[in-house]
């Protein structure tokens, strides 16, 4: 059986996407669980566009261990020196060289003939390969460039050292017959594959990028790159879990392939990957959305009381979902309540954050008649990833109505000193951000604001999600209560504590 290597790019095109923005620390988060999921190369960012990214990928590197840490760079020395240095401290490290092919991108873009890309290409890949033994280069919009050209230009990287060549279907606009017949063309028509692993890039601007990418597969190829979530540029990059379980799941097509990856990890950083990032999971997403493994229809109800197979062709187990019964109350003892955080995958918490789950547990308990699998993983997040406390909620209130004008008063502690701030607004949380600018003197732009009730109920659990932009930093941050003004105050002080530690 042969071995498809999963090339996760979260952390690199993922964080493209449109209002996805991540910092060192939650980055390197995420590497760690994507290396503990058993991903093979984890393209950690693009060093050369900016000092934060060429940090981030720089501590990943030094720090998250058994995967290959891979640096994206253009075909220019600049880009590559900062890949190689970015990279350098992992025990196995990648550069990734990219080249746009396409007649479109050669006109427009580059402006370059079809010689002075193939003379670029070559010359680039080949100055790479002396820095770091591991290359990968891509014809960006491969997919969109002229075939015979695109076989020149892969020949000549791998004669110049590329041990995998990427062809990006850039802009999503493949479909999957065509694009798996170019994987099998470039098979047939490049003498010097068999020295270099033929990888996929695909994009999903026509819903296709999971599609494309398993075509790929079965015309050849050995490396997929997808993300967490199918999150990235526009429509966003093939779902890595989609991917994992098309190939786990239908066995009778790709009887001949596997993945390393440990799905039973998938659930758990889904959901790391939509809280860092802000992005909400759909409902319908297929293997992680909150519906993919519940049945409303009294028949597929019936059919699955009988048989579960009758209506789900994979086990919920196997992507790490656990369902979201009914699991403790406020007489549960906290021996019952780390037993259960061990089945939901937090069996590794210490003493100190387990007391603190387990206070915020009781207090929870409390106000909700029933407690679901969400509400404790809720709890876990924020007992056990907290900001640095700079500013501190010590007290709120609001006083709101159809008649009068929202009010809130606000009183934050900071460095052992309560200060409080007076505020009218739009609406209770609205004066509840103007009275904690007041007192912290911040001028902060609101750019996201979300509310999702976690679990079921009158008295679900709520989790505000909230983007927020200061002092030149954009920061995401994230609250949960029965409260919805409170988990939005308690999000709102955690993000300036964001931009202060920052």
């Amino acid at each position: 059986m042969e071995k498809i290597i999963i090339f996760d790019t979260t952390l690199r095109d993922g964080e493209q996407a449109p209002g996805a923005s991540l910092n060192t620390k939650e980055k390197l988060e995420i590497a760690h669980e994507l290396a503990d999921m058993g991903v093979d190369v984890i393209e950690a960012g693009f060093p050369v566009s900016s000092p934060g990214d060429f940090a981030a990928v720089k501590e990943i590197a030094k720090t998250v261990k058994g995967s290959i840490i891979c640096g994206l760079a253009r075909a220019v020395k600049q880009d590559i020196d900062a890949a190689y240095e970015a990279t350098r401290p992992a025990k196995r490290r990648r550069i990734h060289v990219f080249l746009a092919t396409s007649k479109i991108h050669m006109q427009y873009k580059l402006k370059k003939a079809e010689d002075e890309i193939l003379r670029l290409a070559y010359e680039w890949t080949k100055y790479a390969k002396k820095l770091c033994e591991d290359i990968e280069f891509s014809p960006e919009d491969a997919s969109r460039t002229e075939p015979k050209f695109l076989f020149k230009v892969i020949e000549a990287v791998i004669d110049a050292g590329a041990t995998t060549v990427n062809i990006p279907d850039t802009v999503g606009y493949a479909y999957p017959q065509e694009y798996g017949e170019l994987i099998k063309s470039i098979k047939e028509n490049v003498p010097n594959i068999d020295k270099a692993v033929i990888s996929l890039h695909c994009h999903n601007d026509l819903g296709l990028a999971v599609a494309n990418s398993l075509a790929g597969i079965k015309n050849g190829a050995r490396q997929v790159e997808c993300t967490i979530n199918g999150i990235g540029e526009r429509a966003g990059n093939c779902s890595m879990e989609e991917l994992v379980m098309a190939v786990k799941t239908r066995r009778d097509i790709f009887a001949e392939v596997d993945t390393a990856i440990k799905t039973n990890h998938i659930w758990k950083v889904s959901r790391l990957v939509s809280k860092l990032t802000g992005f909400v999971i759909a409902p319908n997403k297929a293997i992680v959305g909150a519906n993919a493994f519940r049945h409303e229809s009294g028949i597929h109800q019936d059919g699955i009381l009988k048989e579960r197979s009758t209506y789900e062709i994979i086990r919920p187990e196997m992507v790490g979902f656990v369902g979201s019964g009914i699991v403790l109350g406020k007489h549960s003892g906290r021996h019952a309540l780390s037993q259960r955080l061990a089945e939901l995958g937090y069996g590794n918490l210490t003493a100190e954050q387990l007391d603190k789950v387990n206070q915020r547990f009781k207090e929870l308990a409390d106000k909700k008649k029933t407690l679901y699998d969400d509400d404790l993983i809720a709890l876990v997040e924020d007992e056990t990833k907290p900001v640095k406390a700079i500013w501190i909620l010590d007290s709120f209130k609001v006083n709101s109505g159809t008649d009068i004008k929202p009010h809130a008063e606000v009183c934050l502690k900071y460095k052992g000193k309560v200060s409080c701030g007076n505020s009218v607004g739009d609406g209770p949380i609205d004066a509840c951000f103007k009275a904690i600018d007041k007192i912290t003197k911040i001028r902060a732009e609101l750019q996201d604001f979300r509310i999702e009730a976690v679990t079921r109920g009158k008295d679900a659990l709520g989790e505000v999600s909230l983007k927020l932009k200061a002092k030149g930093k954009v920061v995401t941050s994230h609250a949960s209560s029965t409260d919805i003004i409170e988990s939005s105050v308690r999000a709102y002080i955690s993000a300036l504590n964001k931009i202060e530690s920052l």
